[in-house]
């Protein structure tokens, strides 16, 4: 799965939970292969080496005055918008038996409307460039079925129908869509979890560990580039065998 660096010369990305660890180290590896990102986040963080390649904006993914406001900037600095990378999400776990009806339409807000504003924010832009790729984080909380995260996990597998709908219907503006499928990685979220659930799956891992937020960017960079032309309605799993 390995390309160069430049191969996302003259492109433009939106990437959301930019803060974050996933989201940041997708950031910096689009912008390593020359890509030009809008990095959005409730509290986005500057990341002053990149330059005039890279726009910091603060951005609701749940709003859609906030995609109007992400895709304008886009567009207004960087011209075009190439690929989406729809990261931000919100997580707090609880079993099914402590989960409110309040619980499920917070984590719908931003993981699964977010998504769906999110593509079709884009899709003007990306149909005017004559291709795009969308890229969804969802996770292998969306392969079975699982405990301690109901809330989370039930739209995380929305996501996983929704990025192959929308990669049947959006096959014929040449736009792809995908997801990639982390399991546990080391990152801010995986703290929220009480540390025996942590150290209960990494004990199930093949791996042996947590994974790496840039494992995970490498994926995104993949989908992103010409090397997955003809990927679309696919998943990627970034899990250290946790799913085999």
């Amino acid at each position: 799965m390995s390309g160069g660096r430049g191969e996302l010369d003259g492109r433009v990305a939106i990437v959301t939970g930019a803060a974050g660890g996933m989201g940041g180290a997708i950031t910096q590896t689009f912008l390593a292969a020359g890509c030009r990102v809008v990095a959005t986040d409730l509290k986005p963080r500057q990341l002053p080496e990149a330059g005039d390649a890279l726009s910091c904006l603060a951005h609701d993914a749940s709003s859609e005055s906030d995609w109007r406001s992400a895709v304008a900037e886009a567009v207004g600095r960087f011209g075009r918008i190439d690929i989406l990378v729809n990261n931000a999400a919100y997580f707090e776990p609880a079993p099914f038996i402590d989960t409110s009806a309040d619980d499920m339409d917070a984590h719908y807000r931003v993981n699964q409307r977010g998504v769906l504003i999110g593509m079709q924010s884009v899709l003007p832009a990306m149909r005017a460039a004559g291709r795009g790729t969308i890229i969804n984080i969802c996770s292998v909380a969306a392969l079975s079925g699982s405990t301690g995260a109901f809330a989370y996990m039930s739209t995380k597998w929305a996501i996983r129908g929704m990025s192959r709908a929308a990669a049947r219907e959006l096959a014929p503006f040449a736009i792809r869509v995908n997801a990639i499928m982390p399991g546990l990685i080391d990152t801010a979220m995986m703290a929220r979890n009480p540390p025996e659930r942590n150290a209960g799956i990494i004990g199930a891992i093949p791996a042996g560990r947590a994974g790496r937020s840039a494992e995970v960017a490498e994926a995104a960079l993949y989908l992103a580039s010409d090397r997955s032309a003809y990927l679309t309605g696919s998943e990627i799993v970034v899990d250290g065998g946790l799913s085999a």
